[in-house]
């Protein structure tokens, strides 16, 4: 039986299109005077957010249009002046960017009901997560551990952030939790810990549109996307996607069935 979740943060359970950090990377570039797409920013979402940086610097657009402007690549010692520069710029944004996204407290709820923890990763640093965890308990989510990716090893893809909460909660073998996120970074993350992992469609980054954009999508559009975005989240390793946050525990069930007949990640 799954005795454990461990749920990412922002797109899966707060800030519902993920949008804190790419207004923060967006900022940053513009202050460089170069323009950093959407795409650029959202692609590495889910790592640590330096090395989120790094990756976003070596887009191929990114970094042909810091070499026209500045004459070469962006290098390290750029990449370590940014990066002073973007943690008090995100700073001063979190705390309006930590609301629950629908369906996701009735689902701690029903997932508490079950005897199931509630642990987290994320790609925010521990002093970021001081910002957001507070406002996202007022609003009512208060997961029973959380850890970062400055307090283990490394970030995601590693494992290293799933093994500490495990460790925390209490729980194992790794094959009874279940990790839930919206990118890329969240399944491999996930594979790599040995866990059954499942990705978040809507309300995700790899969408990025707000609810309000997402309630205006024609059902065409609608699954479209949605099976656009579940190739990308399958390649990277999800054994399982769902469209909405809310719909996790019905995935639950089924991995329970599939582990009583002996089945593993």
């Amino acid at each position: 039986m799954i005795k454990t979740v461990i749920l990412d943060w922002a797109g899966t359970v707060v800030d519902y299109g993920s949008f804190a950090p790419v207004e923060a990377f967006r900022r940053l570039f513009e202050e460089r005077g170069i323009e950093a797409s959407a795409k650029a920013i959202r692609k590495p979402m889910g790592r640590m957010k330096k090395d989120h940086l790094r990756d976003i610097c070596s887009d191929p657009e990114v970094a042909a249009a810091w070499e026209a402007k500045y004459g070469s690549a962006p290098n390290e010692s750029d990449i370590d002046e940014m990066y002073e520069k973007f943690e008090p710029m995100l700073f001063s944004i979190l705390h309006h960017y930590a609301t629950p996204v629908p369906g996701a407290l009735k689902l701690i709820e029903r997932l508490r009901e079950q005897g199931i923890k509630i642990g987290t990763t994320t790609g925010y640093t521990r002093p970021m997560m001081d910002i957001i965890a507070p406002e996202a308990a007022k609003q009512g989510y208060s997961p029973d551990s959380t850890v970062t990716p400055d307090e283990a090893a490394e970030g995601r893809p590693h494992p290293w952030m799933i093994f500490r909460n495990a460790e925390r909660l209490g729980t194992y073998p790794m094959s009874h939790i279940v990790k839930c996120g919206d990118t890329e970074a969240d399944m491999r993350e996930g594979r790599n810990a040995g866990v059954w992992s499942v990705g978040v469609i809507f309300g995700g980054n790899e969408i990025g549109l707000t609810q309000a954009e997402t309630e205006a999508l024609t059902a065409g559009e609608k699954e479209r996307l949605f099976v656009e975005v579940s190739e990308r989240l399958m390649q990277a390793g999800a054994h399982f996607i769902i469209r909405e946050i809310g719909e996790l525990d019905g995935v639950i069930a089924h991995i329970n069935e599939r582990l009583q007949a002996g089945e593993r990640p």
